[in-house]
């Protein structure tokens, strides 16, 4: 237990304003307004209908593709209406897809169901449960409050909104960005508390004034919500949409992109991409003040409420940092040894990536927080709280990738849409592709987006005759956009309900970024995957 003077201080009518029962309501339910909750009941029931319409129609065109082809791709349709519509959720759309596929032929099931045994979905599994402990121990949240304690950060409110930024961004890049960006709200929202409370203390706004209508709270909660998709980029499992481009792109070329060669790659663009989100949240949000006083008292008192690093943390901390070393091994064999040693081969054959995040995991189920009475770091009933519906979409998006392959519709595909668009250099295919992932996911999930871009782009530059390997991995790197609107990500969702952010705030930062962040991916992707000179 903390000492009295370790508790936070009380807390004020700011306060209760900020993180009563509707903050926390909303936390759960994402609410959004009547408007939007009538156009989701409306995109939800539309899909109940439109995608068996949709497949049925198409399967009974008189069109000249293979049987095979053209059951596939009536089918394929019809999962991407239900995926865009979610009338069921985006996982179960998935696998009534692969239901049909098989029940109508177009594969048999040992074909159809063989990449759920790919080593990817083990890379899933056992990031998630890392996941899962890093949550459940309080590590995650004894770090940010760390970072946020460094010197200089608590005084200034655009250095504290940067300083929340990278702490989003380093902690999605491992944990979800969901789970992150929801445990980290109720501490946004407390430094605000403490913000609006010094402006009315001040005199610079009103006694009735609604704190959730500052500017410095839409920066800083869009920066919880923003820096978490930037972060999720950083590695491989820091977001679905990673794992899925990067197993289709596998699939497709047969160039696997290594955990470390994914970090040399993603890094320097998502350090250009956060500092471009600094600029434009901090420009069109403009903190109404500079200075502050509190902050820092607030963040030592939840520090020490902390109190001392716990046995679990402690293990927690040794499984995530064995895991996260035995990924970059094999990266650093290859630069000391060089990609053709048979070391190499042997590191990288032997470590491989989805082993490696389960036994990391299973090191939770192995380290003792009490070993008197056998209670360990993690238990199943904890584990099995893992995000299970994003591994079977990941599971059902690399069937319907490897069938669009092994059919043929793919190279059907590419070849009829290079010839319509015009397609026919990387600049323009990668370009396509970064505006279409912004645009399926600013309506849709973003590992839906990834599921649906990243297999019409491979075959588009496939037909044109050109590397698909940047064009896709650009889509992969735009699946995670969708800034604009709370739909587009549960993170926006989050953000969105906890009052401090206007929808017209969220639309205007958000098509802002978006635009940033597209020109990025189109200009530096190339240029990275040059330096780093993976998929070559």
């Amino acid at each position: 237990m903390a000492s009295d003077e370790a508790r936070p201080p009380e807390r004020t009518d700011v306060d209760e304003a900020l993180l009563g029962g509707a903050t926390y309501r909303s936390l759960g339910e994402q609410r959004l307004s009547p408007a939007e909750e009538r156009f989701e009941k409306a995109r939800r029931t539309t899909g109940f209908w439109l995608a068996p319409l949709v497949s049925v129609v198409f399967l009974l065109l008189p069109l000249n593709l293979d049987p095979a082809q053209h059951t596939l791709a009536g089918v394929l349709l019809g999962v991407i209406v239900l995926w865009v519509t979610e009338p069921v959720p985006i996982p179960i759309g998935g696998l009534i897809g692969v239901g049909a596929i098989v029940v109508l032929g177009a594969a048999p099931a040992d074909e159809a169901l063989a990449p759920f045994g790919s080593s990817t979905i083990f890379t899933f599994i056992g990031a998630f449960i890392l996941a899962q402990a890093m949550l459940q121990q309080g590590l995650a949240r004894r770090f940010a409050f760390r970072i946020l304690s460094l010197p200089g950060v608590g005084n200034s409110t655009p250095r504290l909104i940067m300083a929340f930024g990278a702490i989003t961004c380093l902690l999605s890049a491992f944990v979800s960005n969901t789970a992150t960006v929801a445990m980290l709200l109720p501490t946004a929202l407390g430094l605000l508390a403490v913000i609006a409370k010094l402006l009315q203390d001040k005199g610079l706004v009103a006694p009735d004034f609604d704190p959730l209508r500052l500017r410095v709270g839409a920066a800083l909660v869009l920066m919880l919500a923003y820096g978490a998709s930037v972060g999720g980029l950083l590695t491989p499992v820091g977001s679905p949409p990673n794992l899925i481009g990067r197993g289709l792109i596998e699939e497709a070329t047969g160039e696997r992109i290594s955990f470390a060669q994914w970090m040399a790659t993603a890094v320097p663009l998502c350090a250009i991409m956060f500092a471009l989100l600094c600029v434009v949240l901090l420009l069109l949000n403009r903190p109404e003040i500079r200075r502050i006083e509190g902050v820092e008292e607030y963040v030592r008192a939840e520090r020490a409420a902390l109190g001392r690093m716990s046995r679990g943390e402690k293990n927690t901390l040794v499984a995530f940092g064995v895991t996260v070393t035995l990924w970059i091994l094999p990266g650093v064999v290859a630069l000391a040894a060089g990609t053709d040693s048979a070391v190499y081969e042997t590191v990288s054959g032997r470590l491989n990536e989805g082993v490696v995040a389960v036994l990391g995991a299973a090191l939770l189920f192995l380290l003792p927080t009490d070993w008197r009475r056998r209670e360990f770091t993690l238990n199943w009933s904890d584990a099995a709280r893992i995000d299970w519906g994003t591994i079977l979409l990941f599971g059902t998006g690399i069937i319907f990738g490897s069938l669009l392959e092994s059919t043929g519709l793919a190279e059907t595909i590419g070849a009829s849409a290079s010839d319509a668009l015009g397609l026919t250099s990387v600049f323009a295919i990668t370009a396509f592709a970064v505006v279409l992932a912004i645009v399926v996911s600013e309506t849709t999930s973003n590992t839906a987006a990834a599921a649906v871009v990243v297999p019409i782009v491979i075959p588009i530059a496939m037909a044109a005759g050109v590397d698909p390997f940047v064009p896709a991995l650009a889509a992969t790197f735009a699946a995670s956009f969708g800034f604009m609107l709370p739909v587009s990500t549960p993170q926006n969702a989050i953000a969105y309900g906890s009052g401090a952010v206007r929808i017209t705030t969220m639309i205007r930062s958000g098509i802002t970024f978006d635009v940033a962040g597209a020109l990025l991916i189109i200009f530096g992707l190339p240029v990275m995957v040059a330096i780093t000179g993976i998929g070559g």
